[in-house]
């Protein structure tokens, strides 16, 4: 399956494929294949223009986490806190975690 590629900065170099619809309609197993063991991105195109994009299932959840704006609200909060100090050791939470499990068992 031919295709145009080009390297996206990552950890780790990830290709991005751009193929026409209906050569990914053929070949579709071994695009999703490629897409999920080799993490490869895939953008198809009708007539030259790019109208979707195949990626591995734990690249898009980490794409969806970036644009959840209530979470990136959270990981703010977090840093503030622990650049203010407000962090705790974690022996203390392991401990705090350990005597609600007992009480729950009681």
């Amino acid at each position: 399956m031919p295709s145009r590629t080009v390297a996206k900065n990552r950890k780790t170099k990830s290709i991005v494929h751009r193929i026409p619809l209906t050569k990914a309609r053929i070949n579709l197993g071994q695009v999703v294949r490629r897409a999920h063991v080799n993490r490869e991105y895939f953008i198809l195109e009708k007539d030259g223009i790019p109208v979707v994009g195949i990626m591995n299932v734990d690249d898009f959840e980490d794409y969806l986490e970036l644009h959840d704006s209530e979470l990136n609200d959270h990981i703010a909060k977090s840093n503030a806190e622990y650049r203010a100090g407000k962090a705790r050791d974690v022996s203390e939470l392991l401990a705090e975690l350990r005597t609600a499990a007992k009480k729950k068992q009681k």
